[in-house]
């Protein structure tokens, strides 16, 4: 991490005029933000947007570079650093491919993307340091002794297995450790975050294949792993937009493979695939290519750039990771997979016989495609939490975690989570729509949050698929 803060000033210092024109227009009362959000927020959500919508394009590397930053670890804050082996067996990526093929189109054309090799996937454990101060440095002992050092304040059976955002090609679980931390010191458990390959490099299904991986080795744990097998009903799925849609298609992957009847060679031993207690993710990515209405209405209340900006797709400086070889519109994954219900969950065709889900949004570009998904999910008799804060942008309470309304939100994640371990049963069908400024709650009907119907949904991903590239025939795209 760079030391000087030359370069945070010159990157800050065009954004001086800006931070006016916002302060005085929020303290007047001519902002339309003004009766939604305190000063604080407007300021820092128009800078995120001058950032990423109005700033000259930078090249996919250097931004995948500059998010890549460890800043150290210090403060309450536990973190034991473990990799997962390879496994022995070549099984668990053959299922994986297999997954993807059954819930393929019928008459699409088999494979149609890049196999993924397995790789050993790095990974943190992470708990609350009760005893430290903000200062207390990393202890100087080994990560087995730092796992055990947590471990000795974990109090509570529950594991998240926690991915984070980034589109799928930015961000780390180091960049993750402040939402980690407090879910693991709110649940009493910990987290195991994982280092999931980034595309460009690493297009789908290379994080899918490491997000399977890394939940085999919690319940079937590895040689030289730190951790006893953990029971699957003591885990549960989290992560943030690309995160979120890592957990709902990895949960719609072993979906796949429970009705198949798939059992899994793993490390010498045949294996069972069961579900996890739950899912619980905020503001979830699950339509990958944008399509939805809310990413352009919603636009006035994010900073990521809506879909209006962009028709043809986001267009990046050439650099040694972009354009990909083969050539494709997307960063993630092949133009012809696009609309997998593996990409984009948004597209599946059942969630019956889910584990319960946890869905957060804002009044951002993704809604639409969260409250869809709740929808669906809650009406094949899958127990659905929905939360949604008014006028607020994406993943806004890691942006502004000192509002009233991101720690309710951390509280509401963190008691899903563990009812979800240790009262499943009491979970419920419940929606609910909250106010930022006074936290009023009101209730809404998870059967009637979207009025989009499959085909209609289909046709507009499609249609933005068409727009990535024009030359591409309409079968491709429902692949």
């Amino acid at each position: 991490m760079e030391s000087s803060p030359l370069p945070l000033v010159k990157a800050f210092l065009p954004k001086v005029p800006l931070i006016g024109r916002t302060a005085v227009s929020h303290t007047l009362g001519f902002s339309e933000h003004s009766k939604h959000w305190d000063l604080r927020t407007e300021l820092i959500v128009n800078v995120l947007r001058s950032f990423i919508v109005d700033s000259p394009p930078v090249s996919v590397s250097r931004t995948q570079r500059l998010s890549l930053r460890d800043p150290g670890v210090k403060g309450r804050i536990w973190i034991s650093r473990f990799t997962i082996p390879k496994p022995e067996e070549d099984d668990i990526r053959q299922a994986l491919f297999e997954a993807i093929e059954e819930c393929k189109e019928p008459g699409s054309l088999p494979k149609g993307y890049q196999e993924p090799e397995t790789v050993p996937v790095e990974a943190e454990w992470t708990g609350y340091r009760a005893g430290a101060t903000k200062q207390s440095a990393e202890l100087k002992i080994s990560e087995e002794q730092k796992y055990k050092e947590m471990m000795r304040e974990v109090t509570a059976p529950t594991t998240i297995l926690y991915f984070h955002g980034g589109a799928y090609y930015l961000m780390d679980p180091a960049s993750h450790r402040p939402t980690c931390k407090k879910l693991a010191r709110l649940t009493q458990g910990r987290c195991f975050s994982v280092r999931y390959r980034l595309a460009p490099q690493n297009p789908f299904p290379a994080a899918l294949l490491d997000a399977l991986v890394s939940y085999f080795s919690l319940l079937y744990p590895p040689p030289g792993s730190f951790h006893e097998a953990v029971e699957p009903q003591h885990i549960v799925f989290s992560g943030d937009s690309a995160g979120g849609n890592l957990c709902l298609v990895l949960v719609q992957t072993l979906l796949i493979l429970r009705r198949q009847g798939r059992k899994i060679h793993w490390n010498g031993q045949e294996r069972e695939v069961p579900l996890p207690a739950a899912v619980a993710v905020c503001s979830p990515w699950l339509d990958i290519t944008h399509s939805s209405p809310s990413c352009d209405t919603n636009g006035r209340y994010d900073y990521l750039p809506p879909s209006t900006k962009n028709p043809e797709g986001m267009e990046y400086p050439p650099c040694k990771i972009w354009p990909a070889s083969p050539p494709r519109k997307n960063l993630y994954a092949d133009d012809g997979l696009l609309c997998h219900p593996l990409v984009s969950p948004i597209t599946a065709k059942s969630w019956e016989g889910s584990c319960p889900l946890y869905i957060e949004t804002g009044e951002e570009l993704l809604t639409d495609e969260d409250q869809y998904v709740a929808m669906k999910a809650a009406s094949q008799n899958v127990p659905v939490v929905y939360e949604q804060y008014e006028t607020m942008p994406h993943c806004f309470a890691m942006v502004v975690s000192d509002l009233p309304a991101a720690k309710k939100f951390f509280n509401n994640w963190a008691a899903f989570i563990t009812q979800a371990v240790e009262h499943p049963e009491e979970i419920k069908t419940k929606g609910t729509i909250i106010a930022p400024k006074t936290l009023n709650e009101r209730g809404v009907e998870v059967a009637s949050l979207s009025t989009f119907k499959e085909d209609e949904i289909l046709a507009r991903m499609n249609e933005r698929v068409r727009n990535f590239n024009p030359k591409q025939p309409d079968s491709m795209s429902k692949l």
